[in-house]
Order: C-alpha cells, then structure tokens, then sequence
C-alpha cells in the first residue's frame, strides 16, 4: 500500500472513529469539538500496527511452497508461535542487524535460515530466492554440498519431513533488513 494512502487510511479512521464515539455519548461530549489528529499522533499509532506482516507472511509461505513445490514436497504450514520467535529475535537484531544464528552453532531445537541485506527494500521473496539459490551447489546422488560452498539454507527449505514455517523481517537501525525464518520439524541433520 502506498505511504500516502496509507496515511488517509489511518486519518480517516482515527477521525470516523472519534467521530462516531462523540456522537453516541452524551449529549456534552457530542458538543465539543473534535480534537484535530496531528502527524505525530498518526505517526506513532500507525508505528505500532503491522501492516507489511500479513503480506510478508504469504510472502515468506509462498516462496517456499515454491521451491518445494519443484523438487515435489508437501508444502509447508504457517506457525504462530515459530513466527513470535522469530519475530522475537528479528526484534534482537534490529539493534546491530548482525547475522546470527537465535541459537548456539549445533544446539538448535528449530530450524533457522537467516538473511541480511543493505538498504531496506529487501523482500521475503528476496531472501528466500538467495536461500534456494543455494541448490547449484548441492549433489543429491551424494547427498553433498560442493565443497566451499553452502547448501544448508537451500536443504533447509525442502527438507522432507519440515512441516511448520514461521518468519519475519526487520528493518534495522541502520536502515538494512534483516531476516529469519524458523522451521519445525529442523533439517540438516543426518539420519541414524
């Protein structure tokens, strides 16, 4: 949605809103004047709302359903509470926007694919296309990446038995975009 008509969105209703209210209190409070809704105001509540994460979500979803959907996976599940961790770390990093892991290297519990780009135009789809990108290195008869290359984002996302998926994406304090998603069951583990 376009910043200015977003703007008009929010005014408009803050005002209809008001509007309505006034008029169904008592008479008194209908009578005065309706206090004028500054910038400001407009800024800070439009701030708290989310209202890129319902299309980043589908944005995250559909890129992996893509992807999988090409080497013939079931597709993967929205999850809410994967989506809070990972909104919960992507929240840790807007501060440094510092590509890490929300685990210790080989103690995970989840699996994790994470994405940092510079400026802050970088989309879900963006970060999952680097992430599926990653397929050219990999050898399937030798269940292998080339070596000096990485694989684990691509595997990640099409690991057969990963069911639930949960992302999000920040724009830093520096203005660059961070990125995580979170997947359960995890891949990239070998099999026993």
């Amino acid at each position: 949605m376009r910043p200015q008509l977003l703007f008009v969105l929010i005014q408009f209703t803050i005002l209809t809103t008001s509007s309505i209210l006034a008029t169904s209190q008592s008479p008194s409070l209908a009578e005065k004047p309706l206090k004028r809704v500054d910038n400001e105001t407009i800024y800070k509540v439009s701030k708290q709302l989310c209202w890129g994460c319902l299309g980043e979500s589908l944005q995250f979803l559909y890129a992996h359903n893509l992807v999988r959907a090409a080497k013939w996976e079931l597709p993967l599940m929205w999850d809410f509470q994967l989506e809070k961790y990972a909104r919960w770390w992507a929240g840790i990093r807007k501060a440094d926007c510092k590509l890490q892991h929300s685990f210790p290297e080989y103690d995970f519990k989840l699996g994790e694919n994470i994405y940092w780009g510079s400026g802050s135009t970088w989309t879900p789809t963006d970060a999952v296309s680097v992430w599926a990108g990653e397929e050219k290195y990999y050898d399937y008869a030798q269940n292998t990446c080339q070596e000096g290359q990485m694989c684990g984002h691509y595997t990640q996302i099409v690991w057969k038995t990963t069911r639930r998926i949960g992302c999000a994406r920040v724009v830093c304090d520096d203005g660059d975009v961070f990125m995580t998603c979170n997947y359960d069951p995890p891949g990239n583990y070998v099999e026993l």
